[in-house]
């Protein structure tokens, strides 16, 4: 579109200052004419042909450089906004809100459970699953981030500060990141993140040695890096949680369970991935290995 304007633009103008016995009425009425030296100039203007000036004609040599200009540009700008669609891929899709749960029912990590069996902390669980079926997925990471305002004296302005949290890696320890070697299409994935103090209601007030109490516009970043298999290219993908907002529940997110006789995709709890298990006491099924 802009293009057609511009060699719309270049057109009118070049008919204006041509040196013609025509009137101007005349010139600019002769739409056949018009139009064809408006397409001679969109092909110009891509590159793929040339405007022939009239002789000694200085504003004819003007608008022809800058169709010639605008044609060597226009091609590299083109190709930069394809392949900036290409590979931006955002193949990750994110729970709808991060859930709160007693440290003791994290029952994907047992040991961890039974560490924190007669404590009050709560964990926070992030999940997310890769929903392009044809996009292999491996070197998977996961990071996360707390960012928050606070006065450093009363009579201070605000000033952002950003701590970086620890989450649970593949044995249930706590780590500076969570890896994962693969990612098998659809397979749901977590990232625990200890608050390392209780959560008895919304909003928590306190994680991992931060008082929050004080602060203003807290924030959790949980940030994701992995590799594309044949391209190799690096997918990055993020999401913040509002600790003010409604960006957590309390309670334990609806697993998967695991049917390898069928495809992922008929795998029970898809319809209910955003939902809550009602709080029986009792562990839930066995999830995916990659949770």
């Amino acid at each position: 579109m802009a293009l057609a304007v511009l060699a719309s633009l270049i057109a009118v103008a070049w008919t204006l200052t041509e040196d013609s016995g025509r009137s101007m009425g005349e010139r600019l009425g002769d739409g056949k004419g018009l139009l064809s030296l408006t397409l001679e100039a969109v092909r110009a203007c891509v590159g793929t042909d040339n405007l022939s000036p009239e002789r000694n004609s200085v504003e004819h040599e003007l608008l022809a450089t800058f169709a010639s200009l605008t044609g060597a540009l226009a091609p590299a700008l083109l190709l930069g906004i394809v392949l900036v669609k290409m590979f931006a891929l955002r193949p990750f899709v994110w729970r709808l809100r991060a859930s709160v749960a007693p440290a003791s029912r994290v029952h994907q990590f047992r040991a961890y459970a039974l560490r924190h069996r007669d404590s009050p902390n709560a964990v926070i669980a992030v999940r997310f699953y890769n929903h392009i079926d044809n996009l292999a997925l491996a070197d998977l990471r996961a990071t996360a981030h707390l960012r928050y305002w606070e006065r450093p004296s009363q009579d201070d302005l605000f000033v952002i500060y950003r701590k970086r949290l620890k989450v649970l890696d593949e044995k249930g320890d706590e780590a500076d990141e969570r890896y994962w070697r693969s990612v098998e299409r659809g397979a749901p994935f977590t990232v625990w993140v200890p608050l390392d103090a209780p959560a008895a209601r919304m909003p928590f007030t306190e994680i991992q040695g931060k008082d929050l109490t004080g602060a203003h516009g807290a924030r959790l970043l949980v940030r994701l890096t992995a590799r594309t298999i044949g391209m190799d290219t690096e997918v990055v993908d993020e999401r913040w949680f509002d600790l003010d907002g409604d960006d957590f529940e309390t309670g334990r997110f609806v697993p998967l369970e695991p049917n390898l006789a069928k495809d992922v995709w008929s795998w029970k709890g898809w319809r209910e991935f955003d939902d809550l298990l009602p709080d029986q006491g009792t562990p839930p099924p066995s999830t995916h290995p990659a949770s």
